[in-house]
């Protein structure tokens, strides 16, 4: 990703599902993390798998530090698709694996209100 530093605010990273698609789920959450410690908002498009959702919860548990990084902040909600898929999917209860997915430093963004079309967050410099 090109580096573009803010002069005053904060940098939100929108990265589209096409560009996730070409990744393995441990390039995805090195990514999502390497944004989030520079401070950045990272917003995915078609968010992440259960299995890589827990994955980069566990890696940032392991790179909490009191002094440097103070975890993440993520809020995600599933996209309605059930005109989009299959007979079998609808009949076996798959749901889309398509949401969007906001996550942030925890220190500096803060969910106000969640419902099933809404995410509202509160976002505050450093």
């Amino acid at each position: 990703m090109p580096e573009v530093k803010p002069r005053d605010g904060v940098r939100i990273d929108l990265i589209s599902g096409e560009r996730m698609d070409g990744l393995a789920s441990m390039e995805k959450i090195r990514m999502i993390l390497d944004g989030v410690r520079d401070g950045n908002i990272v917003i995915l498009e078609e968010g992440l798998s259960p299995d890589e959702e827990s994955r980069l919860i566990e890696v940032t548990m392991t790179e909490i530090s009191p002094d440097e990084f103070n975890g993440i902040e993520i809020e995600t909600y599933p996209r309605k698709e059930t005109a989009d898929a299959s007979f079998l999917d609808r009949l076996m209860g798959r749901e889309s694996a398509k949401k969007l997915t906001v996550i942030g430093p925890a220190n500096q963004i803060e969910t106000l209100h969640k419902d099933e079309t809404l995410i509202q967050t509160l976002v505050s410099r450093k």
